[in-house]
């Protein structure tokens, strides 16, 4: 089978699937996301989705929507922020899209007593158009696969996972390309893996469709390329190690690399403006996170070392702040998307 095809099953197939079974995030889990590090990165996303509301006009109505929320823990922040604008709340449709059971119960719990209450849908295409949609996507594309592409001596052929022959193994093998590949357009020496992802780019051309109908914002946090090139992505962490991807499917966390250049570019084609690429840790401080620390440590002193470590842990260049990338996918062309004026 495909790359994609096997860590699409590896993280959704409904008995084995690492997702559908046995999801586990956090410190005591298999990985850590933006939200589990500091309060501050799902609070200044709330108010960020405030801010676009207001620069959409403040409709009335308005349907902020987070895909793929994890534990619940960044819209449990966001909305504890957005008691300091109300009538965006009292505008607020909130709508979580998760296909994981599992972390749909999380989410049901963890926002129980919320001030808005949310209903959840399964994909992008449930959703109305007849209000404004602000939208956040934190580490959602790195769970969408690519399809690996090796250049070899003799032309290219693609990447594929398979057994042995005594049935024993999961192996990478080579086989011949059937369907779905263009040749890069930049310089690849044999033996380097060129990376193609269909989820990635439908989820931005869905998401294109989505803003274009309703108008409205998508915001996307993930790490991956702001530029084309080549490079193998696939990994596996387990208890916040990285391990061998093809061991214990359905036991790990397998994500790729975010390809923002493909997943603009499939925007664009379906009718939506986007932003360019911004490091997460200059979105961040664009956004006023230095600033939240300070206050945050002016009510707790006892705490300024932590606050400050998950402060360099979601800004720092050597840490989150450049490998994570921000971009957004919106409509009408004279919104001005709040962090990328």
């Amino acid at each position: 089978m495909t790359v994609a095809d096997y860590v699409t099953r590896c993280l959704h197939d409904p008995v084995g699937g690492y997702y559908s079974t046995r999801p586990a995030l956090g410190e005591g889990g298999d990985f850590i996301t933006a939200p589990l590090i500091s309060q501050m990165f799902g609070e200044l996303l709330g108010l960020w989705a405030a801010e676009t509301w207001h620069r959409l006009g403040a409709p009335e109505r308005v349907r902020l929507v987070e895909v793929g929320p994890g534990d619940g823990t960044l819209m449990d922040d966001a909305l504890r922020a957005l008691r300091l604008a109300p009538d965006f709340l009292q505008a607020c449709d909130l709508i979580l899209i998760e296909p994981s059971a599992p972390l749909r119960q999380e989410q049901e719990r963890r926002l129980a007593g919320a001030d808005i209450s949310p209903r959840w849908l399964s994909s992008l295409n449930q959703i109305e158009t007849d209000a404004p949609v602000i939208l956040i996507a934190n580490e959602v594309l790195d769970c969408m696969p690519a399809r690996q592409f090796v250049k070899t001596d003799d032309g290219w052929s693609e990447r594929r996972v398979g057994v042995s022959d005594d049935g024993d193994d999961i192996l990478f093998g080579l086989s011949t390309i059937t369907g779905g590949f263009e040749k890069p357009n930049y310089d690849v020496e044999p033996g380097q893996i060129v990376e193609i992802s269909d989820q990635q780019a439908i989820f931005g051309r869905d998401l294109a469709v989505l803003m274009a109908e309703a108008s409205g914002a998508a915001l996307l946090i993930d790490y991956g390329r702001d530029k084309p090139g080549p490079g193998d992505t696939l990994q596996a962490l387990h208890r916040h190690a990285r391990v061998d991807p093809l061991e214990h499917p359905g036991a790990a966390d397998l994500t790729m690399w975010a390809d923002f250049p493909r997943v603009l570019e499939a925007a664009v084609r379906a009718g939506a403006d986007v932003t360019g690429c911004k490091g997460q840790g200059e979105f961040l401080r664009l956004l006023g996170i230095e600033a939240r620390a300070d206050r945050l440590i002016q009510g707790r002193p006892s705490a300024e070392a932590v606050i400050r470590r998950q402060l360099d842990r979601l800004t720092a260049d050597d840490q989150m702040g450049t490998l994570f990338k921000v971009a957004s996918i919106f409509s009408p062309r004279s919104l001005t998307v709040p962090g990328f004026e």
